[in-house]
């Protein structure tokens, strides 16, 4: 074991008993949970404490939807009824606070789920950089709706409303992006919310509660801690949550969904699983097609959605492409988070080594071979990347989502082969495409893009920039996430209609000149 340097060393533990709830930061005095770190502090190996969280239950869930319903009081709370210059102010007012935890959060992000430094530091930036993002596309949407339209002899002026109270679940891997990806969005559109954070990367929220309690008007943002099952399940069974919003994994969200007992009623915003494939053409730029692949299956360990989860190399090349593949995985560097050059990492769940050794030796069983000498060495927190070929249908490692260190590898000779496959799959996030033959590029890129949402090309798949669409087809997700798509996703169409009348253009010339109406306003924020 390294030393661990002083500015990341564990000096304090963290127990966490304050919970956000009606404005109030509460205090806990109910069971906890420990939270470990799977990095080891010691010579010899064993998990770190960090801290502990509260373990809530159904009165402090039933608690915080009161508070949130209270806070949107039917659409007459003082949130959604806000003038949209001064939500901003409560927005950028918060992003400010954030921006003073930045050392903080970013060295609980390696403690709590072994992400890189240059990697947590990257979430933690991108966070407030999509704030901000926000922030600006917010204006730019109140300035396009800042006007009057008539047909027909009717008058309309189209806003966007909120849509009422929001449950946010975010995931571990991305514990402040992804899940403020969701939360931001639908507080800035005037939604109530509640927010329990995920199983792992949970006290890295503890720095932010303070900033949400004083940015924001009491009930508006909820923050509860504890297992899912726990928390969320009775909140959706009162059926008084308007969209649900998470990132994770279909199981839990069909969970939820089933327990709403009014499902015309819920919206859904879901980022789900992914099985994103590499298509390798045999005229692929090698060099360019092996950087690619490394990140794009081995960022983070592979723990991504939009991690190339299987690999189909055309039979031509599979021989070069495995052989110098396998080199630069077992090149990567493995260690802890703050060490140079790190590209393998501590993995955050117990329990994951020995799942991913399951899929290996259910791959072996049934004829695949391990391409790299250090496939499959296992440590107390991590399992080496095994490169497995050939993978066939039958083997686990094809069919689930592995969410870790395994790389499948497939080969073809027609490329209706990958194609099929895509078509039967569950998923339709992604797909990266390498290869340079427009003739051979033309027809595959206009097939693809109707079997997933994002063509990579010579690319790895990732959900960024932020301004771009994110999404699914099939069981991947439902609904839009970028800066753009987000702000629509957690609101509504809305708007007021008058026929054109002499009453009616008095009455609305008056309601303009009186500026008492934050709906009715053609004002705007430069």
């Amino acid at each position: 074991m390294t030393t661990i340097p002083e500015a990341y060393q564990i000096n304090k533990i963290i127990d966490q008993r304050k919970y956000l709830v009606n404005g109030e930061l509460k205090t806990w005095e109910g069971k906890t949970t420990e939270v470990f770190s799977t990095i080891s502090s010691t010579e010899a190996y064993k998990p770190t404490l960090l801290g502990s969280i509260p373990d809530m239950g159904e009165p402090e869930a039933l608690d915080a939807l009161d508070s949130a319903m209270k806070a949107f009081n039917r659409g007459q709370g003082v949130w959604p009824t806000m003038h949209v210059k001064d939500r901003i102010e409560c927005m950028e007012n918060f992003v400010r606070q954030m921006k003073t935890k930045r050392e903080e959060i970013v060295k609980l992000l390696m403690w709590e789920i072994g992400k890189s430094l240059p990697d947590s530091q990257k979430e933690f930036d991108r966070t407030v950089d999509y704030i901000n993002d926000t922030i600006e596309e917010y204006k730019d949407l109140d300035r396009n709706s800042a006007k009057f339209q008539k047909h027909d002899g009717v008058y309309a002026h189209i806003k966007r409303g909120p849509v009422g109270v929001v449950l946010c679940l975010g995931p571990y891997n991305y514990p402040l992006n992804e899940t403020f990806a969701l939360l931001i969005p639908a507080i800035i559109m005037g939604n109530t919310t509640i927010f329990k954070p995920a199983k792992h990367g949970v006290l890295l929220i503890t720095p932010l509660l303070e900033a949400f309690q004083t940015s924001f008007p009491k009930g508006v943002v909820n923050i509860l801690f504890g297992r899912g099952r726990a928390v969320a399940a009775p909140i959706m069974q009162t059926g008084k949550v308007d969209v649900l919003a998470l990132i994770g994994n279909s199981k839990s969200a069909n969970a939820l969904q089933e327990q709403h007992p009014k499902s015309n009623r819920l919206r859904l915003v879901l980022g789900l699983e992914a099985k994103n494939p590499a298509i390798i053409l045999p005229d692929a730029d090698l060099d360019l097609t092996i950087d690619e692949c490394i990140a794009g299956t081995l960022s983070f360990n592979g723990q991504r959605c939009t991690a190339l989860k299987v690999i189909y190399v055309h039979e031509d090349i599979k021989g070069e492409f495995l052989k110098r593949y396998s080199k630069r995985v077992d090149d990567l560097k493995f260690g802890n988070p703050w060490e140079d050059g790190v590209k393998l990492t501590p993995l955050p769940e117990p329990g994951k080594p020995a799942y991913i050794q399951e899929l290996i030796d259910d791959a072996l069983e049934k004829g695949a071979k391990i391409k790299n000498k250090k496939g499959g060495q296992k440590f107390d927190n991590y399992i080496w990347p095994a490169v497995l070929y050939p993978v066939n249908k039958d083997m686990r490692v094809y069919q689930e989502e592995q969410f870790g260190p395994v790389v499948p590898v497939l080969s073809f000779s027609d490329i209706e082969e990958p194609l099929n496959d895509m078509a039967e799959s569950n998923y339709g996030q992604q797909v990266s495409l390498f290869g340079k033959d427009v003739y051979a590029l033309s027809p595959l890129i206009d097939s693809l893009v109707n079997l997933v949402c994002r063509v990579n090309l010579n690319s790895s798949c990732q959900r960024g920039p932020d301004v771009y669409p994110f999404t699914g087809r099939k069981d991947s997700a439902q609904a839009t996430l970028s800066v753009h798509d987000a702000l629509r996703s957690f609101s509504i169409r809305t708007f007021v209609a008058f026929k054109d009348n002499d009453l009616n253009n008095e009455t609305i010339q008056q309601l303009l000149e009186a500026k008492l109406s934050n709906f009715v306003s053609t004002d705007y924020i430069l």
